[in-house]
């Protein structure tokens, strides 16, 4: 298993060991003790969540859950592939309001690991995308909120022209007009 830190602080690409032979392949796509041996604060999961998205250009996002619910999200792509987007809204942590998009698919097996305090979301690159996570807090309906995905505070490059959007994140507000806020804990 590899795992390196991206520039934004607490977040990881871990690219699992894959063992393949004339049948086909194997993989670990969790192991507690290997990701905390690198480094990786790994929480208790307590949730697994699986979507569908139909078709290339559908972007899901940007999303979290508000304190006491905020999740830490372990996620990857097991059909088709994305660019899955993390915005640091931490306040007080040195990447705070910094993006990145990281290529996941089915082909290429990677994961990205998200600490509390992260909006998430994701732009489809093919048709038929299947994306699996992990959380460590429980889905909260009254704690969970949108923040528009082509915000310009944050000037995020999708890659998507004229996405497809839900009524939810197509009505999100701006991050500056919306109550989500975290405090970076070092």
């Amino acid at each position: 298993m590899k795992v390196t830190a991206t520039e934004l602080t607490g977040a990881y690409i871990i690219e699992p060991q894959v063992f393949g032979d004339n049948r086909g392949w194997f993989m670990e796509t969790f192991n507690e003790e290997k990701l905390k041996n690198c480094g990786v604060p790994v929480p208790a999961f307590v949730q697994d969540n699986q979507s569908y998205s139909s078709r290339k250009g559908i972007i899901r996002g940007l999303h979290c859950q508000l304190e006491p619910f905020a999740q830490t999200k372990l996620i990857r792509c097991t059909r088709g592939e994305i660019y899955d987007v993390i915005v640091d809204v931490r306040l007080g942590s040195p990447t705070y309001k910094r993006w990145i998009k990281v290529l996941l698919s089915a082909e290429n097996k990677r994961q990205l690991f998200i600490p509390k305090g992260f909006l998430h979301g994701f732009v489809t690159l093919s048709d038929d995308v299947e994306v699996q996570y992990k959380v460590d807090s429980y889905y909260d309906k009254p704690s969970d909120r949108s923040v528009r995905y082509d915000d310009p505070e944050f000037g995020i490059d999708w890659g998507a022209e004229s996405p497809v959007l839900s009524e939810k994140d197509r009505t999100a507000p701006l991050f500056s007009q919306s109550d989500v806020k975290f405090t970076y804990k070092g």
